[in-house]
């Protein structure tokens, strides 16, 4: 399979060859359902907690009377039935929200979103993304001589200082090694911009 190679002003100035196992997979729309869905939930954190009828501060007395009110029997207000009452099946801080994906399928999920992206016309290929000075304004220039103004996720081989200074301000700029790119990012932006050098590791990583 071939790719468009892009020049310093975003227009395509010739085609590289990029592995088919990469980015001409097909579409699996369940599979990557499940390893987005997966990937979020790997990241939750058990921070919540509620608490249960016995933890609530609440009065052990009998609220009123058993017989004669016409009312339903109560024996005490910590009762989950109760507002403000404990909870049934309350949160609790060590709640385990991971889900388990296998290698074999998160590679072929993330090849599969790659092949979308370059079938929709998402996914654009640099020789190489650097900036001689760590400023905002010089990556910006860039981006934008490149037609890339809108969320961009920039996927390269190696990230130096200058480059990694100049992007983190960019609220719109996503700047990740191969090897941290997660399939809820290349969902979420609109363009993914590669270097040449970071097919390579792709493939290794994917294929």
């Amino acid at each position: 399979m071939q790719l468009e190679l892009l020049n310093e002003q975003g227009q395509a100035a010739s085609k590289i060859d990029a592995p088919e196992t990469v980015f001409d997979r097909a579409y699996n729309e369940d599979l990557i359902h499940q390893i987005v869905t997966a990937y979020r939930a790997n990241g939750r954190q058990g921070t919540r907690a509620q608490k249960d009828r016995e933890q609530v501060r609440h009065s052990t007395a009998k609220p009123f009377k058993q017989k004669g009110t016409g009312r339903a029997r109560a024996g005490m207000t910590s009762s989950p039935l109760w507002r403000g009452g404990g909870r049934t099946f309350p949160n609790l801080p060590e709640e385990n929200f991971t889900q388990k994906i296998n290698k074999k399928m998160y590679r072929a999920g993330m090849a599969s979103i790659l092949s979308q992206l370059a079938r929709d016309g998402r996914l654009a290929v640099v020789e190489s993304l650097t900036v001689d000075t760590p400023k905002t304004k010089a990556l910006a220039d860039k981006f934008k001589s490149m037609n890339l103004q809108s969320s961009v996720m920039v996927i390269t081989e190696e990230i130096d200082e200058n480059l990694y200074l100049a992007s983190r301000n960019l609220k719109n700029v996503f700047l990740v090694e191969p090897r941290y790119a997660d399939p809820v990012s290349l969902v979420h932006y609109k363009k993914v911009l590669i270097t040449k050098g970071a097919i390579d590791k792709l493939k290794e990583m994917f294929a």
